[in-house]
């Protein structure tokens, strides 16, 4: 006969142990989402939609480029993920900028120095609207949010406006998208051209004090023309 086998019961695990592991299997997914996304944005934004390669891509991001065909479709619809990414950060970090809770006047000088910095600090976002405006937005023509994402930022100018209007800050009849054109066009047109006119004029136009006085020029363009 032989001797029972002694069998160390397994220690029982605490729920929040479990749930702790089904959370961390939940974030894979979208960690490999997002790291594709982020190898994307610098693939695209180096060499365009045509010249960018899912093989590099996936490379960059650790994953199989499988993966970019199970979360976005094809590469046609990881580009447009990637505009999608390229406005979403645009929008979100301009609402962290608060305006609508201080005077109008400083509300829209956040807004244009934002804008600038924001095209300074981001140079793919730069090349991947350029390159996307050479394919005349077609393929952001096919995007569900685009419109939703961009759109509450006139309506906040536009609030800015009204308040600055009645309280004698700007003079009536500032169409808002009108007036957000000409505030991303100063910064996207400088930072578009910024190795070209650096080259023909002989000056550094990146140099940080260059781009600093550069910054407190446009602020001050916008608000002399809102000024009643």
């Amino acid at each position: 006969m032989s001797a029972p086998v002694n069998r160390t019961p397994e220690p029982l695990r605490p729920p929040e142990h479990d749930a702790s592991r089904q959370r961390q299997r939940s974030r894979q997914p979208e960690e490999t989402r997002q790291r594709l996304l982020e190898a994307a944005w610098t693939e695209f934004s180096a060499k365009g939609l045509g010249g960018a390669r899912v093989d590099a891509i996936a490379l960059r991001a650790g994953a199989n480029k499988r993966m970019i065909y199970h979360y976005f479709g094809s590469k046609a619809g990881l580009y447009l993920a990637v505009l999608e990414l390229a406005y979403d950060r645009i929008r979100g970090h301009e609402r962290a900028l608060a305006v609508e809770d201080v005077a109008p006047a400083e509300g829209i000088a956040r807004l244009v120095a934002y804008n600038f910095a924001f095209c300074r600090d981001n140079p793919g976002f730069i090349h991947l609207l350029a390159n996307e405006n050479l394919h005349r937005a077609r393929h952001l023509a096919k995007s569900a949010k685009v419109r939703a994402v961009n759109l509450p930022v006139i309506d906040t100018i536009g609030r800015l406006l009204a308040r600055g209007e009645a309280d004698g800050t700007f003079r009536p009849g500032v169409d808002p998208l009108d007036l957000y054109i000409t505030i991303a066009a100063l910064g996207y047109f400088y930072f578009s051209n910024i190795h070209t006119l650096s080259v023909v004029f002989g000056r550094d136009l990146a140099r940080p004090e260059t781009t600093e006085r550069r910054s407190a020029l446009h602020v001050d363009l916008i608000l002399r023309y809102l000024a009643p």
